[in-house]
This record gives structure tokens, C-alpha cells and sequence, in this order.
């Protein structure tokens, strides 16, 4: 799971019923822009192990993202 959902989910709660306080609503900003950034992480994460194939069975990974598989196999 990942880190800080709960609170986030607490916060859209207490926003819904009684509203935030001024501080709430900066933790939340922040909160919420951490989980899209995680988010974002798992993404790129799954995107860079692929690999496009045709229906004729040829390799067609755009060349970005063999340059980017290529850099990520450098810097292990």
C-alpha cells in the first residue's frame, strides 16, 4: 500500500463532512502530490520493462525507451 492513503482518505472524510482547517489542506496538497509521484514511479517503472512486439513476432520498442532500458541495465 502506499504511504499516506489512509490519511489522505481521513482528510477527504473530514473535508466532506466538517471541512479543513487551513493546515489540513496544506498536509493534503501535500500528501496528494507524494501519492501522485509515487504513482507516477510505478508507472515508469512497468513502462520500462517492456517490450513491444508485432503480430509477426518483431521487436518494434520504440528506440526512446530501449535508450532508457538501456541506461537503467548502466546504472545497476
Amino acid at each position: 500500500m502506499i504511504a499516506g492513503l489512509d490519511r489522505i482518505n481521513e482528510l477527504a472524510k473530514i473535508q466532506k463532512t466538517v471541512g479543513l482547517t487551513e493546515e489540513e489542506k496544506r498536509e493534503q496538497k501535500v500528501l496528494r502530490e507524494d501519492y501522485l509521484r509515487q504513482i507516477r514511479g510505478q508507472v515508469l517503472d512497468s513502462f520500462s520493462g517492456l517490450t513491444v512486439v508485432d503480430p509477426l513476432g518483431n521487436d518494434v520498442t520504440p528506440e526512446k525507451l530501449k535508450e532508457e532500458q538501456a541506461k537503467k541495465r548502466q546504472d545497476k
